[in-house]
């Protein structure tokens, strides 16, 4: 994240601490996506990450007023957007586990991986093999490499230890290169 876009978002936040409306509605505008997105990687829901998202602005505009560090409002709303996917994932355990069961069986299915040879091929066996490790680790590579959070925001968003985070990352690089090196993509 850019410091520009935290900065307009730390505005944004203060002029909603102090009751505009139109400022709040900006707010919603540029994080509704992300939110969704956060709740998607647990969930695996598009339509549930949807009601997830929503149920986390009412907190988010309810308890704005209360966030001392306008800084912090990204780390801030995807950790209510995390508590609230794991809330929705302990209601659904049951139903989860018989689609997560289902779901590994497709994925047992074997993928040729030598006809691919342009770019997107590269990256499509990227996302299968990220997609091959455990969620925890899986949502601290996506939130460290394509959102660019730090280490210590990850921390709060996952309501987790700086080390746990560390760890996650160094673990997840190092299963992502034994995977790709099984499947003859290291150089």
């Amino acid at each position: 994240m850019t410091n520009t876009n935290k900065t307009f978002d730390s505005l944004l936040v203060l002029q909603c601490q102090s009751g505009n409306k139109k400022a709040a509605a900006i707010l919603v505008k540029r994080w509704h996506e992300k939110l969704c997105k956060q709740a998607y990687w647990y969930s695996k829901d598009i339509e549930a990450s949807k009601d997830i998202a929503q149920d986390s602005w009412s907190i988010i505009l309810l308890k704005i007023h209360n966030l001392k560090d306008p800084n912090s409002f990204g780390s801030w709303a995807l950790t209510i957007v995390t508590r609230k996917s794991y809330d929705w994932l302990r209601k659904n355990k049951k139903e989860l586990e018989g689609i997560n069961s289902y779901g590994k069986s497709l994925d047992q299915t074997p993928i040729d991986y030598d006809t691919e040879e342009n770019d997107d091929s590269i990256m499509i066996v990227l996302k299968k093999s990220i997609k091959m490790l455990p969620s925890n680790q899986q949502m601290v590579l996506h939130l460290f490499y394509l959102d660019g959070y730090s280490v210590k925001q990850i921390a709060e968003i996952a309501n987790v230890s700086t080390g746990t985070i560390k760890s996650r990352l160094f673990t997840a690089r190092e299963k992502l290169k034994l995977i790709l090196k099984n499947k003859n993509h290291e150089k």
